[in-house]
């Protein structure tokens, strides 16, 4: 037997091995209990952490790089795909059926309406794309910019929110620059400062994050937008982090443009992401990808999102996470988030040993807490709290450990986490 085969048999009798949870299509994941039941206390928040097919026994605290995804938007999915299958013989162009099959055509309207409301926007400044970087470079690429321009980020952007910016400036000519950010971060004027300080006359974007991926910072992004907006200077925002953790009101904040992963926060399926631009803006902006309605300057959201056949199935399980958002409430679901942060915060500031990174200022918080453990390393840290309890946050660089807490996980356990930390004291 060649090297190569041995190594094939093996791996696949260890994948045999593994345990394995399957989904099943069968059971019941309606959300109506969600919709009547009154009170939101923890009898609540357990109903809700059974729609989710987590395995028991193990806790999730990495929401900040993949939320899990719900039973009810799962099932949708599941469902959809079978139909397209199922009924393929069905499908007629007469009813506008074939459009939505193929995705890339269709414009969507009801989904991109529904995250309208989200975002306090109108849904043709929406576009629907595949992730936070998708969004990022469809506004990079379409700019206009010309040698010499300079392009403005920070030094702690999660390693997606640079590279468009990296590129344009190797092949336009343009300027690249970091503005240094204090660590931690616990005031906003102080970020501003840092931002603007890098500042010069050839300024021509500044692009930075609404909540650092890292640190768990929410930025001054309304303040930052508005100095922007005096020099001429246009913003694109990196909200990866924010649409499902805290309030996005893109009006409010005054950006011109900002895009979001919603498989994090908003736990939609892997390959749901939104790209918000300024409706007085979005014409200076030129289609990355084109097909049919690549010049529809009726609806700019839809021009932007020529991007041909696509996975209808994920389409649904991405209305379906809006619509499982909707039904525990906007302010219900962002405040549960930041309640167990904060609960999450509290217990550490109590412990001596513990050095934050994250911003110790709650107005610039939410649900990521990013923290270090004298005499532990983060990998160590990391592994230290799986083997002995099954948690699973995750390591940032040597010295740091993320927590992620999202609406599925319960203050039991961000005790035993605690608990864990408390121990090594």
């Amino acid at each position: 037997m060649s090297q190569r085969r041995k190594f094939l048999k093996q791996g696949t009798a260890a994948m045999m091995s593994l345990p394995f949870i399957s989904f099943d299509p069968k059971k019941d994941w309606s959300i109506a209990p969600l919709q009547t039941y009154a009170s939101k206390d923890e009898a609540y928040w357990k109903m809700v952490r059974k729609q989710f097919p987590l395995k028991e026994g193990q806790t999730y605290f990495n929401n900040g790089t993949m939320g899990p995804t719900p039973g009810y938007v799962l099932d949708k999915m599941f469902d959809h795909m079978m139909h397209w299958n199922v009924e393929a013989a069905t499908v007629d162009y007469k009813n506008g059926s074939g459009p939505e099959l193929l995705t890339g055509y269709f414009p969507y309207e009801e989904l991109r309406t529904k995250l309208g409301k989200i975002i306090n926007c109108d849904f043709k400044e929406i576009s629907l794309t595949q992730n936070a970087t998708f969004g990022m470079n469809y506004v990079g690429m379409g700019l206009d910019l010309k040698e010499g321009d300079e392009l403005l980020n920070t030094n702690q952007e999660h390693g997606g929110g640079f590279g468009a910016w990296q590129l344009l400036a190797k092949r336009k000519g343009c300027v690249y620059k970091q503005a240094t950010m204090p660590e931690p971060a616990n005031d906003p004027q102080e970020i501003v400062d840092a931002i603007f300080k890098e500042v010069t006359p050839m300024t021509k974007v500044i692009a930075v994050p609404h909540i650092i991926s890292g640190f768990g910072t929410v930025m001054p992004v309304k303040e930052i937008c508005a100095e922007a907006k005096k020099r001429g200077i246009f913003t694109i925002l990196d909200g990866a982090q924010c649409v499902g953790q805290i309030p996005v009101d893109v009006k409010d904040i005054g950006c011109d443009a900002y895009y979001s992963s919603l498989h994090k926060w908003l736990l939609a399926p892997a390959g749901s992401g939104l790209l918000y631009i300024n409706k007085d803006v979005v014409g200076d902006i030129w289609t990355t990808i084109a097909s049919y309605n690549w010049d529809n300057q009726d609806d700019h959201g839809f021009r932007l999102m020529q991007n041909g056949t696509g996975n209808a199935g994920l389409m649904a399980g991405y209305e379906a996470a809006v619509d499982f958002f909707n039904t525990i409430g906007h302010d219900v679901w962002l405040g549960r988030v930041k309640e167990l942060g904060k609960y999450l915060r509290d217990g550490l500031k109590e412990m001596n040993h513990v050095t934050f990174y994250s911003s110790t200022n709650e107005t610039m918080a939410a649900g990521i807490t990013t923290y270090g453990v004298e005499g532990m390393s983060g990998p160590e840290l990391q592994k230290y709290m799986w083997e002995k309890e099954r948690l699973q946050p995750r390591s940032v660089g040597s010295k740091m450990l993320r927590h992620s807490v999202h609406i599925y996980n319960s203050k039991e356990e961000i005790d035993r986490a605690l608990q864990l930390v408390k121990g090594l004291g």
